[in-house]
């Protein structure tokens, strides 16, 4: 085996590993922010639901009283 052998292959495994990290890091800060982004559309969707129970709710229970 040549030097560049024993130089070349350990430098493009470290390279590799190097470019694997960089980009799993990225998938992996993409992916909480999509479900972090997911997670407050969803909490926004329940509050509206719940707001509009709440004022569906409020709209019929004041109407008749009955005497």
């Amino acid at each position: 085996m040549s030097f560049g052998h024993v130089f070349f292959i350990p430098l493009v495994a470290m390279v590799g590993m190097l470019l694997g990290f960089v980009l799993g890091a990225r998938a992996a800060r993409n992916a909480v922010d999509l479900e972090r982004k997911r997670d407050a559309e969803r909490e926004a969707a329940r509050a509206a639901r719940a707001a509009r129970k709440a004022a569906a709710g409020d709209a019929g229970a004041g109407g008749g009283t009955s005497s």
